[in-house]
């Protein structure tokens, strides 16, 4: 019984944690970041959390040739959790709800979704990491950004 009413007492509060840091919109992410391997390129750039949301572009190509763009968005719901929405080539956005956040670290998933389904975020001191993979983390690419400019 003892073990029982821990288990629930670490589950409760695993739950509290989870939805105290919901509310919060990763402003660390707040940036222009870009990746340059050789000729091939990919940026990303962030706005400040405002309104409950914050707006990310990003494109790849190489050389002068662009290869792919994306408009995401991070916004809290009404319910204060937060969930990424992601739409590739100006398609259909697919949404990937939170699954886990750190100080500063943040990761969406959406297992129904065919790839990725996990994205994650994360800094490593001035450099921001992102990681796309399946679920089980196959799959995976991950990009190391520096902030533009630098």
């Amino acid at each position: 019984m003892k073990a029982r009413v821990s288990i629930i007492a670490a589950a409760l509060a695993l739950s509290a944690r989870a939805n105290a840091n919901a509310a919060e919109l990763p402003d660390w992410l707040t940036g222009e970041w870009q990746q340059e391997r050789g000729s091939r390129w990919t940026e990303e750039v962030w706005t400040l959390p405002r309104g409950g949301v914050m707006i990310g572009i990003g494109r790849s190509g190489s050389g002068e040739s662009l290869k792919s763009w994306e408009v995401m968005r991070i916004v809290r719901g009404a319910d204060g959790s937060l969930a990424l929405h992601a739409a590739p080539e100006g398609g259909a956005a697919t949404v990937f709800p939170l699954v886990e956040q750190g100080v500063r670290d943040i990761s969406f998933a959406n297992p129904a979704h065919d790839y990725p389904q996990r994205i994650r975020y994360w800094r490593e001191g001035r450099l921001l990491m992102a990681e796309t993979a399946r679920m089980d983390g196959s799959d995976a690419q991950s990009w190391t950004y520096s902030p533009a400019g630098e």
